[in-house]
């Protein structure tokens, strides 16, 4: 379905303009001449953006924007200017509009932010549901899962929604913490506010600061005017704080602040500004290890940590495979407008083998990919990647005895898997020793190829004769073998 956009402007050098640049079957195009006009116009087209001019006869553009915000806080709005004037656009952001642009208009820059805003929106209004029913077919997507581990996250997801209190999200990359999120938000008595996703990681250090807090006029150079940032953009709402395991601690001490006061002062200013933002924050790191290590503040992380909601990683919740597995068909298909394609028998057990590093979202990548190099109705084995098929008749299995065997049969460009698997299982128990105990299971391994041979199983192993000696004793291998 194509984007709807309503500019809203009583210049007809404009509306042709923009009717110019956003020539799309993606994009439909409404126009409206006056303030009055628009707010009697968007119920009826209810459009996915809102570009509005400052200056019109009429109902000014800053007026309209109030009457916006008030119907819909969720609408993004960027306004328009072309004289310059900042102090209009400050207001205009203090209102609550997505962006401002000045005219006359920098192509490229207009279709960034046209493109974002829309994201936002869907973001927004895209309905998450976390009933784990397939066959629902009123959401767009969707948290797919039937497996112990996923019904105890919309267990507490269901919880968190009644209620205001901070949520932290954990989890490995991929597993869909922002799903998560932005069930959460859509759930919530906030649901009718905004809601902004920031990526901490994404953003440059130097930079992130500004992009939450804002800054004033002058704070650093290239601050040419004042800032509003998202913390103000997003008062009344919620705010998602991705990877906030790579904060820096001076953005987190600002961000604990926001959390105990509800207030903060932008860079480069000293009047403390209030909002009422509910934070949800997720990492795919270790925090208590950071907080040990004097990486992440302790007292921030209390703070985020009233409610964690640990993500499985899709290693852990095979028996849900085939249900994203046929999610994911209907989700391609409906994007591509075409009638759902079937899997083998065959296929499906492979992906079912394999060990999924990268979770989830490697799963949806597969599956975009296997669509496409599918000759007919069916997609078969051979349609999916090498690496999937190939992994799927060695799975890392990481219970004692199979360890060696499955990085000895692993090609190079799976041993980063193989690690993040290791480190899975050794999280599970403190006891757990990795390097100890693959080193023992290659010896193992190497003795049994070779029938026992030290001289060839040393030079498997890229060891010398004398090393391997060593270890045998060491790990007491000689009383399981028979050594020649």
């Amino acid at each position: 379905m194509s984007d709807k956009l309503l500019l809203v402007d009583d210049e007809a050098d404009v509306q042709y303009s923009f009717r110019r640049i956003f020539d799309s079957p993606e994009v439909e195009i409404a126009t409206a001449n006056s303030g009055e006009e628009a707010l009697k116009t968007i119920p009826k087209l209810k459009p996915d953006l809102v570009l509005m001019d400052v200056r019109m006869g009429g109902m000014t553009g800053l007026e309209t924007l109030r009457k916006l915000r008030a119907t819909d806080a969720r609408l993004p709005v960027i306004m328009m200017t072309a004289y310059g004037t900042t102090q209009t656009a400050i207001e205009a952001m203090k209102l609550g509009a997505y962006d401002y642009l000045l005219k006359p208009f920098d192509v490229p820059k207009l279709k960034e932010i046209v493109h974002n805003a829309l994201k936002a929106a869907r973001d927004m209004k895209r309905v998450v549901s976390y009933e784990p029913l397939l066959e629902s077919e009123d959401y767009d997507i969707g948290i797919v899962g039937r497996s112990q581990a996923m019904q105890q996250v919309f267990k507490l997801v269901g919880q968190l929604a009644s209620s205001d209190a901070t949520a932290l999200i954990t989890g490995e990359s991929g597993t869909g913490k922002e799903l998560v999120a932005r069930a959460i938000y859509h759930h919530s008595r906030r649901s009718d506010k905004p809601f902004l996703a920031i990526n901490c990681a994404a953003i440059p250090e130097n930079l992130l600061e500004s992009e939450l807090f804002g800054h004033e006029k002058g704070a650093f150079t290239g601050a040419t005017v004042q800032r509003i940032g998202k913390f103000e953009q997003c008062n009344g709402g919620t705010i998602f704080l991705d990877e906030i395991g790579d904060m820096s601690l001076p953005t987190q001490t600002k961000i604990l602040r926001v959390l105990q006061n509800g207030s903060f002062e932008r860079v480069g200013g000293n009047q403390p500004v209030k909002v009422n933002v509910r934070v949800i924050a997720a990492t795919n790191k270790p925090l208590e290890k950071a907080v040990a290590e004097k990486q992440f503040r302790e007292d921030l992380f209390y703070r985020l940590n009233v409610v964690r909601v640990q993500m499985p990683p899709l290693r852990d919740r095979r028996d849900d495979i085939r249900l994203l597995v046929n999610y994911f068909l209907r989700k391609f298909a409906q994007v591509q407008k075409q009638q759902p394609k079937s899997i083998s028998q065959s296929a499906l057990e492979a992906l079912e083998r394999y060990h999924w590093p990268g979770n989830v979202r490697e799963l949806e990548n597969v599956m975009q990919r296997a669509i496409v190099v599918a000759k007919g109705d069916a997609i078969l084995e051979n349609d999916l990647p090498p690496e999937v098929t190939r992994g799927s008749t060695t799975p890392v299995a990481l219970p004692t005895g199979t360890i060696a065997h499955t990085v000895a049969a692993a090609e190079p460009t799976e041993i980063s898997s193989i690690a993040k698997s290791l480190f899975h299982w050794a999280r599970q128990d403190p006891k757990r020793k990795i390097i100890p105990t693959v080193e023992r299971e290659l010896i193992i391994a190497a003795l049994a190829e070779t029938a026992g041979n030290q001289v060839q199983a040393s030079k498997l192993l890229g060891i010398t004769r004398a090393t391997l000696r060593k270890r045998v004793e060491k790990f007491g291998i000689k009383q399981e073998l028979s050594i020649s």
